[in-house]
């Protein structure tokens, strides 16, 4: 996995490439912590073409803390990706775009 961040200001967009699997997540969600100041976060999942449990956990964790001082994002969502969310239930608790 691949985690490339472009802020500016205030906002930040997360561009992820290659799998969010439990080897990986871990690298993810150390990045939780440069979401302080942040109020606009973009995900932009285009070269991601699986994501588990794990991921999908640690995308709730920056969900919730985005609640707290902004809004969140989820971009370019490929199908199988979106399969996984919808079968998970997540669809609906995130702002995909």
């Amino acid at each position: 996995m691949d985690i490339k961040m472009n802020r500016d200001g205030d906002k930040l967009e997360m561009v992820i490439a290659g799998k969010i699997d439990t080897i990986t997540s871990p690298e993810l969600e150390s990045k939780v912590s440069e979401l302080e100041g942040v109020t606009d976060l973009v995900i932009n999942l285009l070269d991601v073409d699986y994501i588990s449990s794990s991921g999908l956990r640690v995308l709730i964790i920056m969900q919730n803390v985005m609640d707290d001082q902004g809004s969140m994002t989820i971009r370019y969502v490929s199908d199988s990706v979106m399969e996984i969310f919808e079968a998970t239930g997540l669809a609906d608790l995130f702002d995909i775009d």
